[in-house]
């Protein structure tokens, strides 16, 4: 048996996390042990009414409801969201959500230094990385700053059981792309690893029967997801992302994308691209997949579930794939392999025509 030479660093960080069907109603308990007294609840318009019933569970606790969160974090947004909070004088945040609600939050605490309390409602992770994203004059740029990881995450599966199909399967994949590119990241270490292969292990459990027609079976199904979630969030949060992280960002809000639909489409691109240079890590998310090849079962995944299966499929332009391969390029990304320009314009413009090409054989995911 092989004997692996281990490198690593490994640094754990404080926070709390709730996870149980129903936690929702223990919000204002949190906010109690958390040291609370006047937090300002931070939604969509799409989420006022969950924001809403936030509030009324946090009772004299909430200040208000703020529901301005969009996708990508304009930088005008947070700049006015910080402003309603000082307006309130709130003393805490409660993001109710995904990536966007958080996402905004996030953005809030370098405005403010208010802590955060997450609730997601998705499978995007955002609750449990020190990872920003601000979106100014057309560009998305990301940041890291341990200020901004949230004190502390209520995950209620109830809340996720409501979340359409497509947008379930898309945010699920989302989750896949961390634990993915956590496998072969500069920094992973023993516990990022384990739990990124048992994050994906539990998504190709759950993603199968996201659509099932028993209840008990979806339902069942979802928790896992979350589960997976936070393991998957985990991971985002403690090592550094590569290609596929870089992609995404940057065609996302670069041309106002929908996040988890993105993440989605480029996840086996994105591996195809590093299969050569990391086949160790290649071989991990394979098997947590129980498959021999992890690019074409999670083609088969997205397809079997009605997930977009091209940049086309989601509203990008061919006219601005030369651009987004320009914006790619502008800085070199801890990666696997090397980023090339041709090698990344061929990969964009595959991703758009919804063909994946591996080992030299071109397939048609539409076939």
């Amino acid at each position: 048996m092989e004997m692996l030479t281990h490198s690593f660093t490994y640094a754990s960080r404080t926070q709390r996390v709730v996870f149980a069907p129903g936690a929702l109603q223990a919000v204002e308990a949190e906010a109690e042990f958390l040291g609370s007294k006047r937090a300002l609840v931070l939604c969509t318009r799409e989420q006022r009414d969950l924001g809403a019933k936030v509030a009324d569970l946090l009772g004299k606790r909430a200040v208000g409801v703020h529901d301005r969160a969009v996708m990508h974090v304009p930088g005008d947004v947070a700049q006015e969201a910080s402003r309603v909070a000082k307006e309130v004088d709130a003393d805490y945040l409660v993001a109710v959500g995904g990536g966007s609600a958080i996402g905004l939050a996030k953005a809030m605490v370098l405005n403010t230094g208010l802590p955060i309390l997450a609730i997601p409602t998705t499978y995007a992770g955002s609750e449990m990385t020190p990872i920003y994203g601000l979106t100014d004059g057309g560009e998305k740029r990301t940041g890291k700053d341990w200020a901004v990881l949230p004190k502390a995450v209520i995950y209620d599966p109830d809340l996720i059981h409501s979340l359409p199909v497509g947008a379930a399967v898309a945010s699920a994949l989302n989750a896949m792309a961390h634990a993915a590119e956590a496998l072969y990241a500069v920094d992973a270490n023993p516990i990022s690893s384990l739990m990124a292969e048992e994050g994906i292990r539990a998504l190709r459990r759950a993603l199968p029967l996201f659509g099932s027609p028993d209840g008990e079976k979806q339902r069942a199904a979802r928790s896992d997801a979350l589960y997976s979630a936070w393991l998957c969030g985990t991971v985002l949060g403690q090592v550094g992302m590569g290609l596929h992280h870089k992609l995404c960002h940057t065609i996302g809000g670069s041309f106002n994308l929908p996040h988890a639909e993105t993440h989605a489409v480029m996840l086996p691109y994105a591996l195809t691209y590093n299969a050569s240079a990391a086949p160790l890590a290649m071989s991990r998310i394979a098997a947590a997949l129980n498959a021999r090849s992890a690019p074409k079962e999670i083609v088969r995944l997205a397809r079997a579930a009605g997930a977009p299966l091209s940049l086309r499929d989601i509203g990008m332009k061919e006219r601005d794939l030369d651009r987004a391969c320009d914006l790619v390029m502008l800085g070199q990304y801890p990666n696997p392999r090397p980023l090339e320009k041709t090698a990344i314009r061929k990969l964009l413009q595959s991703a758009y025509n919804g063909v994946l090409v591996e080992s030299s054989e071109t397939r048609l995911l539409e076939a």
